[in-house]
């Protein structure tokens, strides 16, 4: 009497030595090494922030004199630098509230905008079938590879001198002055952002399912009520996860703003003013540590309150099913 051994597809084999070290992988991922060598270095990633933190309460004469460590074994608190920092009236203060004031006047229209073109630019790429609507999307997501600087003079020009064809002139100069240049950063950043936008949103809502939305037309419904009723609350992640990226990326940002705002006290953002500090007056180190804290606020707490999301909208489009 013989027996055989049942032999499986060498598909079958594939799979299972995929998952089988796929499981090794993710059990050495969740093993108790890998999560204390993750404490270490978070908290070796934390020390100088929380150095920073600590620092920006000192006096002057202790912060110049001695180590933000030396707090816990003679701790002095003031708030004497963020007072100074924020509403100074002398040469040397950083008067940063005007500034921070002008930074949320120009990320927050830099967020929307976008959003709210790459979000219908989406759809229709997605779910509306016209001609060349394939060669219209690759257009785009090739628009991601072109640097921002070389952008930069072209739309200055843009701005500057408008647009003529044939000696006509199809768009005149801005000629915008002092918090009307708001509308030329705003301009710029919603067209930096709009392809990867695109390209994000894009992948979230062609994965929807096909059936919801035959449905959807079945019941009489319009693109305009698809997209506002069904589509916008399925894909609050993504929108989540680019409104988090696309807003560091503008509160962060130091060239465009200086470019296309200038570096008056009308339209200059925070990021300008830090500069300035830092290159002018260096040695102020209290001003600088209360600064940089005023300058990190709101994008931790937009971060932290959308934080949910993220991994959610990163992965949108990522698989099937």
């Amino acid at each position: 009497m013989t027996t055989t051994t049942p032999t499986l597809p060498a598909g079958a084999q594939a799979t299972g030595k995929t998952s089988t070290a796929a499981g090794r992988v993710r059990k050495r991922l969740n093993s108790r090494t890998a999560t204390l060598a993750s404490i270490v270095i978070a908290v070796l990633w934390t020390i100088p922030t929380f150095g920073l933190l600590v620092s920006s309460f000192r006096p002057e004469n202790q912060i110049k004199t001695t180590g933000w460590w030396t707090f816990f074994g003679d701790p002095q608190f003031t708030l004497e630098n963020y007072q100074e920092v924020l509403f100074g009236r002398s040469s040397s203060s950083g008067q940063l509230a005007s500034y921070f004031i002008n930074s949320l006047a120009i990320t927050i229209p830099s967020v929307l905008f976008p959003l709210a073109f790459a979000s219908l630019a989406a759809y229709a790429l997605a779910w509306i079938n016209f001609r060349g609507r394939d060669w219209v999307y690759i257009a785009i997501f090739a628009l991601q590879i072109v640097p921002l600087q070389m952008a930069l003079v072209p739309l200055l020009r843009f701005f500057s001198t408008g647009v003529s064809l044939g000696g006509v002139t199809l768009m005149p100069a801005w000629d915008l002055v002092d918090e009307q240049k708001f509308a030329q950063v705003w301009f710029a950043h919603t067209c930096f952002a709009l392809p990867f936008a695109v390209f994000l949103l894009h992948n979230f809502i062609s994965q929807l399912p096909k059936d919801l939305m035959e449905a959807a037309r079945v019941d009489g419904a319009t693109h305009p009520k698809i997209f506002r009723t069904i589509v916008l609350p399925l894909i609050t992640p993504a929108i989540a996860a680019f409104g988090i990226f696309q807003f560091l990326w503008v509160w962060n940002d130091l060239l465009v703003a200086l470019i296309f705002a200038g570096g008056g006290n009308e339209t200059a953002p925070l990021t300008v003013r830090l500069a300035e500090m830092a290159g002018s007056r260096g040695n102020e180190w209290q001003r600088l540590t209360a600064g940089a804290f005023v300058s990190i606020v709101v994008p931790l707490t937009v971060f932290l309150s959308l934080q949910r999301y993220f991994v959610r909208g990163l992965l949108a489009g990522s698989v099937k099913g």
